[in-house]
């Protein structure tokens, strides 16, 4: 394994990123043909090597985005792929229209994918075995004669290799006879172990030395990452992926974990690696594009792939972060965090306030973490509304509160037509003034908190923007059932950036407020310069 890992020293590794063909076959993943454009232009500019834009000749918003990249060029050297089959069984390349289809995309590359498995060519596609070859020798020197470089994909090749090892091994040789210059072994279903990939990758490896052999990998065995850099370690020298791991039901490999792997940990050569510093920056653009919520325990790029709660972890990362840390955050763009919790010791306390801007001595914090302990066996749990901790602090330290509700009611009532309205009325304090206002809402909790931003903006106008942009509410397990069920409330509010607060109640209402509170508080504080 050792002498493996350094094999791959100083290798040249070609990256395809499939993100906009396979990666859009994701369940609930659509990208418009604007999107598909700027995520081809953040791909390139992070410095991967082949883009695959999608499939021309099988729907017309892929035809439509080649027709939009036509005349573009990309930057940082990096060159558009279109994807397609082999011809049609029983007729000519030339007259195949998906193939016309693929040559009308005007791309430089295209990414052909052809059987390598018995079972596909008898019983999916219906043809003989001689006619499969056929289909995939004279496909390939079609896209050659027309001037087109071909990465040619092995569907299913190493379950076809398993069972059939010749005959995957004969569609490999078709393939290079027409021409195609890169060899991709797919593990389509994604269910094959890292030591039969190696296994096969080595063989095709030796069986051709002249041209360059890669790997596809599929995550339905949670091997998508291992089983590339398995096939790597074999002898490939190009691997395809995803963004963050999009693809076809358990999704592809992620290049955001297998990038900053290969450079850092393997040392291999890849245009991105001088780019790792935004890797995280363009795992969350493809997931804005995407209409995802990013993974936050994604490795490397994820808000938690660098956080420390357990307070030995924490005492001995600000110490030496290697104690914890296999990468620096900063490499891969990301930050390390604290969190503050019921497991929290002083450290957490300490580091925590310390990125708020708030130094705290060791005497100080033990009063706060037994304030936050006792909070958290109340339902409050502080590592996802670092607002509400700051504030707590601040508090603890006899820090004044910029206003006070002293009073609130919040209620529906619906007229003989079965429509209803929520209504909130509330009394807020600030200074020696009081003001009582009411206002209507959605619902309850949204008519609490348009009444609490009226009688606000009476005294700070400046909260005008400032918005709740979101609002959970989770039953608290281990307390009594039904409706005597404690609540927590996690709300995210907007202002230029976002911060999170919290409260805890048996009263959904309450804690709603105690939260929406935190957040109007914390806005305030920063708009001051006191805030985190």
């Amino acid at each position: 394994m050792i002498e493996e890992k350094a094999v791959l020293r100083g290798a040249r590794l070609e990256v395809l990123d499939t993100t906009l063909r396979d990666g859009t076959q994701a369940e609930g993943v659509s990208l418009s043909v604007n999107d598909k454009v700027a995520v081809a232009g953040a791909l390139a500019e992070f410095g991967i090597d082949l883009i695959e834009g999608g499939w021309p000749g099988s729907n017309p918003r892929d035809a439509d985005f080649f027709e939009a990249m036509k005349g573009r060029e990309l930057p940082g050297g990096a060159r558009l792929a279109a994807f397609g089959a082999t011809r049609r069984k029983g007729m000519a390349p030339e007259n195949d229209p998906s193939l016309a289809a693929l040559l009308d995309a005007g791309t430089p590359v295209v990414t052909i994918f052809g059987k390598s498995w018995t079972l596909h060519a008898l019983e999916a596609l219906g043809v003989s075995l001689e006619e499969n070859l056929a289909m995939i020798r004279e496909t390939v020197a079609c896209m050659r004669a027309a001037g087109r470089r071909v990465v040619y994909d092995a569907e299913h090749f190493f379950d076809g290799y398993y069972d059939d090892a010749a005959y995957a091994l004969a569609t490999l040789a078709a393939a290079a006879e027409g021409g195609a210059d890169t060899l991709v072994l797919a593990d389509t279903n994604g269910g094959r172990l890292p030591e039969e990939i190696y296994a096969a990758t080595r063989e095709v490896v030796a069986r051709h030395p002249g041209l360059t052999i890669g790997v596809h990998a599929h995550n339905d065995a949670e091997l998508a990452v291992a089983n590339t850099l398995a096939a790597l370690r074999a002898g490939a020298r190009h691997l395809q992926g995803t963004i963050n791991g999009y693809g076809e039901r358990a999704g592809n490999a992620n290049l955001t974990s297998l990038i900053p792997t290969l450079v850092l940990k393997y040392g291999a050569w890849l245009r991105a690696g001088g780019n790792l510093e935004r890797l995280r920056e363009l795992a969350h653009f493809v997931d804005e594009r995407a209409n995802q919520h990013p993974n936050k325990r994604a490795p490397y790029v994820g808000d938690a792939a660098f956080a420390h709660k357990g307070g030995v972890h924490v005492s001995a990362v600000l110490k030496n972060p290697r104690t914890y840390e296999h990468v620096e955050p900063a490499a891969v763009g990301n930050r390390r965090r604290f969190l503050v919790s019921d497991l929290s010791g002083r450290s957490n306390l300490l580091a925590k306030l310390a990125e708020a801007g708030l130094e705290l001595s060791k005497e100080e914090a033990g009063p706060l973490l037994d304030e936050v302990k006792a909070l958290e066996r109340e339902g409050y749990a502080f590592e996802g509304a670092d607002a509400s901790f700051y504030l707590l602090a601040r508090r603890l330290r006899g820090g004044d509160e910029p206003f006070t509700v002293t009073a609130f009611k919040s209620w529906t009532s619906g007229d003989a037509h079965g429509r209803w309205q929520a209504e909130a009325t509330i009394q807020v304090a600030v200074g020696g003034r009081v003001v009582h206002t009411a206002a209507l809402g959605e619902g309850p909790v949204g008519a609490l908190d348009n009444a609490l931003r009226k009688a606000l903006l009476d005294f700070f106008p400046e909260l005008a923007g400032v918005r709740l942009a979101d609002y959970k509410v989770r039953v608290l397990e281990g307390q009594a059932a039904g409706t005597a069920s404690a609540v927590r409330v996690l709300v995210e509010m907007e202002g230029g950036e976002r911060w999170s607060t919290v409260g805890a109640s048996a009263n959904v209402l309450e804690a709603s407020l105690k939260a929406l509170t935190d957040g109007y508080a914390y806005a305030l504080l920063r708009m001051k310069g006191g805030g985190g």
